[in-house]
């Protein structure tokens, strides 16, 4: 009796605490806000100015950006629809598998560099072919969450910024993805 009564105040604490936490992340938004534009308004700035301003820039930047995303979403379709996605899988994966990765992950690693949305289809195909909670699932849910669309990231941002020179982003980009692909097949290994 005594443990169903701390297993159900442990409940109710749980369910508190997450009432307490979607009301305060309720209200983040509408503080922030509240607080960018009063204090714009005691430092003399014209909030409303300022805002349209800078809507109007950023919709320049996104016209800006249209070339470049059709460009990818091109690139991306065309290497689905030809065949290449799977026959570049096909020759990594023979080498990725005696590492840990199954060759069916394979293609999520290599279209999430470029596209969330294409890696995310691909990774909803192996759901309905292996399952969420397969070990194939687990890590291809690790590795969705964990890692970024480096070259999408890369040409719109940069592009956005009109940043020329990139330095080491691609090159320390490249390692964190690497280190994602290694923390998933661990963190698999360990759930499995």
């Amino acid at each position: 009796m005594r443990v169903f009564y701390h297993k159900v105040i442990e409940i109710e604490c749980d369910r508190c605490f997450m009432e307490l936490l979607t009301g305060i992340s309720s209200l983040l938004i509408p503080i922030l806000i509240f607080y960018i534009v009063g204090y714009g308004l005691v430092s003399k700035v014209k909030v409303y100015e300022s805002f349209l301003k800078g809507a109007g820039e950023g919709i320049k930047v996104a016209v800006e950006m249209v070339p470049t995303l059709i460009g990818l979403l091109v690139a991306v379709g065309v290497l689905r629809a030809s065949g290449f996605l799977d026959f570049l899988s096909s020759i990594l994966g023979q080498f990725m598998e005696p590492l840990g990765i199954p060759s069916p992950v394979v293609p999520v690693i290599l279209l999430k560099l470029f596209s969330g949305s294409a890696a995310t289809g691909l990774t909803l195909d192996l759901f309905r072919t292996y399952g969420p909670d397969s070990t194939i699932g687990i890590m291809t849910s690790i590795l969705m969450s964990c890692s970024e669309t480096i070259f999408y990231t890369i040409s719109v941002y940069f592009l956005a910024a009109k940043v020329t020179k990139t330095r080491f982003t691609l090159q320390g980009a490249m390692f964190t993805v690497a280190a994602d692909i290694i923390l998933s097949v661990w963190i698999t290994g360990m759930m499995g």
